[in-house]
């Protein structure tokens, strides 16, 4: 196994933090770091943190002190751990391979106990314990089966793209493409392990990909993939059930109609809880939603253009002021200012910078 940390010294400023980013096929030859200045809206040239095949999906531990990636090496799909340096500098130091093969998500739950991966070719989650350390531990898989057989090709077998960790950390949450809906994991109370206990259907045909919980936690907000719509939930975090409320478009039918491809990638909360931002591939694009505290209804209000190419990844900055999208066939990130009273979009002309094949974004600690 070869791995290699190669950082320059970062900048140091009280609005500065740094900024990850994992990358995919064909470019993606390591994780990234840039440093965010908050104040001007500025990214500064990202620089190769650990080069590794693929580390497409990233994940922080809630103390932000350790990265956990999902890469390849020569002896095959791994889930890696990295020490997080004072200049953001990435120290790898655990690995386990990945029984179900490559995995496209990792997430971390929040007890810090172990953490899960979503492997769309093989149909599996896998769990991974962690230690003290954060060593990873022996993997348990979980396979799914079946598939909805509404899209030929993409729905003929379970196709997990996502894991969620409810709010309370009861529940882990997989939106599977290949179902047409989300399968729930209950977390046992040592937040050792989990068990499969219910389905949650979605609409025929969508494709579920990935899903956020809106901020008070009484909804999920789920993107479909194949149908480019957004579909709203009712959570019971008692009983672990989800009551699917409605789905509207992520883009007007009259603009898909005009496209060769469209694909929807990505769903963020904002932290504000009244906006909500879906990446739209092919018209490669932000849609911003306005979220009703009455009704609870997404009203779409803005498309708002990359400057990029295939936004499969998009991120919004803790404090809520900026959105930057992760272009993965133009080998760009831009950067959007937020308007927290509006929700809508501006894009930072002097903001972009350019990463080989991103496909996610994660935020650090400031400096």
């Amino acid at each position: 196994m070869v791995l290699t940390a190669c950082l320059s010294p970062s900048r140091s400023s009280a609005e500065d933090f740094d900024v990850y980013f994992g990358t995919g096929v064909p470019k993606g030859n390591g994780i990234y770091r840039s440093t965010f200045n908050s104040a001007t809206g500025k990214l500064s040239q990202a620089e190769l943190a650990s080069k590794v095949d693929f580390p497409g999906f990233l994940a922080l531990t809630a103390d932000k002190k350790r990265l956990y990636a999902v890469a390849k090496l020569p002896e095959g799909y791994v889930v890696i751990g990295y020490h997080i340096g004072t200049k953001g500098s990435l120290t790898p130091f655990t690995t386990a391979l990945n029984p179900g093969g490559r995995a496209v998500h990792v997430t971390i739950h929040p007890s810090g106990k172990f953490l899960v991966t979503a492997q769309y070719d093989g149909g599996s989650v896998a769990l991974f314990p962690l230690d003290t350390d954060g060593q990873l531990g022996k993997p348990t898989l979980f396979q799914h089966e079946g598939g909805s057989h509404v899209v030929k090709g993409r729905q003929d077998s379970p196709h997990p793209h996502f894991c969620s960790i409810s709010p309370d950390g009861n529940f882990v949450l997989v939106p599977d493409l290949g179902l047409d809906g989300i399968v729930a994991y209950r977390v046992n109370p040592e937040r050792t392990g989990m068990e499969r206990c219910g389905f949650f259907p979605s609409i025929k045909g969508g494709g579920p990909r990935h899903m956020k919980f809106s901020t008070d936690g009484k909804l999920i907000h789920l993107i479909n993939e194949l149908s480019l719509s957004l579909s709203t939930f009712r959570w019971d975090a008692t009983h672990g059930n989800a009551t699917l409320l409605g789905t509207i478009p992520t883009l007007p039918e009259s603009i898909k109609a005009g496209e060769i491809f469209n694909s929807a990638a990505e769903i963020l909360t904002h932290p504000g809880g009244k906006f909500l931002y879906a990446s739209n591939r092919g018209n490669d694009s932000v849609s911003v939603f306005k979220v009703e505290p009455s009704s609870r209804n997404p009203e779409l209000i803005q498309i708002q253009p990359i400057r990029g190419a295939f936004p499969r990844n998009i991120n919004i900055t803790p404090a809520g002021d900026w959105l930057f999208a992760a272009g993965e066939h133009s080998d760009t990130v831009s950067v959007h200012r937020i308007d927290r009273e509006s929700g809508k979009l501006t894009f930072q002309t002097d903001g972009m910078i350019n990463v080989p094949s991103p496909i996610c974004i994660v935020f650090s600690s400031q400096h």
